[in-house]
């Protein structure tokens, strides 16, 4: 299913996800573009380490956006992944309320790594990047924590905490990239579309 963003009759490109963290920071930026969401297996393989996790979903993401647009598109797909981490223990979605209030816990207080890859591919090039950031969290009280888990708002976000919503309260510390922990890491965006020839900063002028 494809769903078209103002402005993207001539997108810059697609995005493999359905994220609306994603597709705000490309609005953000100024990118046209069209989503194509797709749903891969998250499965963790054995042995697979966390940055080779996130850079194996976001390319498998691409991929999976490319061959649904039949290997006919005439602009790239984009495909991410964020992923926590913290003591080697990789941190996804939670898939229920003692998993989101068992991640906060092990959270509180302390700093973990925040890893979002993306990859871009048009069917002739595959070309990856990776954010790294520490995050550090206060100490999240018992009360504080199940408060949090009632807003709705940990369900579908990694480490089971959104910085750009609600659970920016909980972040005492960030040192790396603020839209690479929400999802989408400007810079290294940038550099992909730069890599595969995409001037979107050209409308910038135009655009006032």
């Amino acid at each position: 299913m494809t769903s078209t963003h103002p402005s993207t009759t001539d997108p810059d490109l697609f995005l493999a996800s359905a994220s609306p963290r994603r597709a705000e920071i490309l609005e953000r930026m100024g990118v046209r573009f069209q989503t194509v969401p797709q749903a891969v297996d998250e499965q963790v393989l054995p042995d697979e380490t966390p940055e080779v996790f996130v850079f194996r979903l976001a390319l498998e993401k691409a991929r999976a956006g490319w061959a649904g647009l039949g290997g006919h598109g005439h602009v790239p797909v984009l495909g991410a992944d964020t992923a926590g981490v913290v003591d080697d223990t990789l941190l996804g979605k939670p898939a229920d309320r003692d998993a989101a209030l068992g991640m906060l816990e092990h959270l509180s207080g302390r700093t973990h790594r925040v890893l979002t890859a993306i990859a871009m591919v048009d069917g002739q090039r595959e070309l990856t990047r990776l954010s790294l950031s520490m995050v550090t969290l206060r100490h999240l009280g018992t009360a504080e924590r199940e408060a949090y888990w009632r807003s709705g708002e940990p369900i579908d976000k990694a480490g089971g905490y959104a910085i750009q919503g609600r659970g920016g309260v909980f972040v005492e510390q960030l040192e790396g990239s603020y839209s690479g922990v929400m999802g989408l890491p400007m810079v290294e965006t940038h550099d992909l579309l730069t890599e595969f020839g995409i001037d979107y900063q050209s409308r910038w002028l135009a655009e006032q």
